[in-house]
């Protein structure tokens, strides 16, 4: 089991409890692979998110972020910092 204490931190008080279901998911389908393998992994999702309208503000996102990476080992923040790189690069590329 895994853990989610992370989605009670008060920073993330404000985002809507389905918003936080998705993202549990989405945190537990993502364990072990690397960041060439998690991409493709998180754009679909997202991508299924907002067929769903669900879709996060950039301070929603930004909060999730910074929750997430309390705790972490360095390497595991530099990976994490990789990930939401390449999603943004492959967002602006889609416009």
């Amino acid at each position: 089991m895994s853990d989610t204490s992370w989605t009670r931190d008060p920073s993330l008080k404000g985002i809507d409890p389905q918003k936080l279901e998705a993202l549990l998911s989405i945190a537990e389908s993502s364990k072990g692979k690397s960041p060439k393998e998690l991409l493709p992994a998180l754009l679909a999702m997202t991508g299924n998110l907002k067929r769903q309208g669900t879709s996060f503000s950039q301070e929603e996102a930004d909060a999730v972020i910074q929750v997430l990476k309390q705790g972490k080992s360095p390497e595991e923040v530099q990976r994490m910092e990789k990930v939401i790189s390449m999603m943004k690069f492959m967002g602006r590329q889609k416009h």
